[in-house]
């Protein structure tokens, strides 16, 4: 099965790139993937995989029927949206919208999931169970995952498999993480309501920025005294705002963040935790506040059995040089997670960094990846999947 998946793979891969190269060119923001979502309709179609459209807003399920010997779905999930960043690369196949580039790969992980659903619909008849293709909108806001499964994405899945690519990794090579992969992103938002007064009487008002910073402060300094270190807390107030003028103490102040945590203990407390030393701060200089707190999504937590299987798969096919054990998460988040609260999953990273010239992180301007790495990742689902089914 191995060597069909990669003759297959190889005899596509200039259609992989190709097509790769259309949705770099004509990337489209979160919850607007509508030309996107159409091409992938097409091409599912077109290899006799049953499509559904406009699942999850501008998602696209693919469902590809094995030969009926059991019972059950694999989900493959690959996310569609780009970013609003201005390209930089020059490349030939740049970003043809301004302001809008594939700069986090999903491009790349859309081409991933068509490729992978070719190579299966030429191998239907081996596989005894079905695959249900998942091309996921609006990854980047953190709301696609949510909308899919609320329109029946995961419905009768029994295991789902992701993956990521990964820049600090070099083409052609893998990387595998067992456990925790990402980690639960929330938001926060708090309002300090103080007292107007003026600058030169600060003991006649409430300086609610004054009272914001030392919220800032003592909430950095609590988490390195009151939060277990080997469970990493990451708080970031991101935006501040308040004050009407230069020589007027300000009576309000607006704070928002991003809150990241690993532990699901952790992620459960943080809130309150976090209300108790606002309050704490607040009551001491008179001042009101009012906090919002919006869960976002939970940490990737990676099943034990499908882990090993795509480490296995990635073994057989690739040896073990090409194949990394990650030894730390990442503190960014994937609503991957959301599908895992129905079936277990693994997600994995894919390498796609240059071995020759400088290699960009995510989310930058000039991200642009090794386009080797289309045929690892494709392999590396299809026969993961057969794995799954025991073929």
């Amino acid at each position: 099965m191995l060597s069909q998946i990669k003759t297959l793979a190889e005899d596509l891969a200039p259609r992989l790139i190709e097509i790769r190269r259309h949705f770099h060119a004509h990337p489209e923001l979160s919850g607007q993937e509508y030309q996107t979502a159409a091409y992938v309709s097409g091409v599912l179609s077109s290899y006799g995989i049953h499509v559904q459209e406009a699942v999850g807003k501008t998602g696209v399920v693919g469902n590809l029927e094995g030969n009926g010997t059991k019972k059950g779905i694999l989900a493959i999930r690959t996310d569609m949206d780009a970013l609003p960043i201005e390209e930089r690369t020059k490349l030939e196949f740049a970003s043809c919208k301004s302001g809008v580039m594939h700069a986090c790969g999903h491009d790349v992980h859309t081409t991933l999931g068509l490729g992978t659903a070719m190579i299966l619909a030429q191998l239907r008849d081996q596989l005894p169970g079905n695959i249900r293709f998942l091309f996921q909108p609006a990854e980047e806001i953190a709301q696609g995952a949510s909308w899919m499964v609320q329109d029946g994405a995961m419905r009768d899945v029994d295991g789902i498999f992701g993956v990521h690519v990964f820049p600090s990794l070099t083409a052609r090579s893998v990387g595998i993480r067992y456990g925790a992969l990402t980690a639960a992103a929330d938001d926060i938002e708090i309002f300090i309501q103080g007292e107007s007064g003026h600058g030169a009487r600060p003991h006649e008002a409430t300086d609610a920025i004054w009272i914001a910073s030392q919220v800032i402060t003592t909430l950095q300094q609590a988490i390195s005294r009151t939060q277990n270190p080997l469970r990493p807390l990451v708080l970031t107030i991101g935006q501040i705002t308040g004050g009407r003028a230069p020589n007027v103490i300000a009576d309000q102040v607006r704070m928002a963040g991003t809150v990241r945590s690993l532990h699901p203990e952790t992620h459960a407390n943080i809130p309150e935790w976090i209300e108790s030393i606002v309050g704490n701060v607040c009551n001491a200089y008179n001042a009101k506040y009012e906090m919002n707190y919006r869960r976002g999504v939970p940490s990737v937590q990676n099943d034990l059995n499908l882990t090993q299987i795509i480490e296995s798969a990635c073994r057989e096919a690739w040896g073990n040089d090409l194949v990394e054990i990650l030894p730390e998460p990442s503190l960014g988040s994937e609503d991957f997670s959301l599908y895992l609260e129905h079936a277990p999953g693994t997600m994995f990273r894919l390498g796609v960094g240059h071995d020759n010239k400088d290699n960009y992180p995510l989310h930058h301007p000039l991200f642009e990846v090794d386009e080797s790495a289309i045929v690892t990742g494709v392999v590396t689902l299809a026969y993961a999947a057969c794995k799954y089914w025991g073929v």
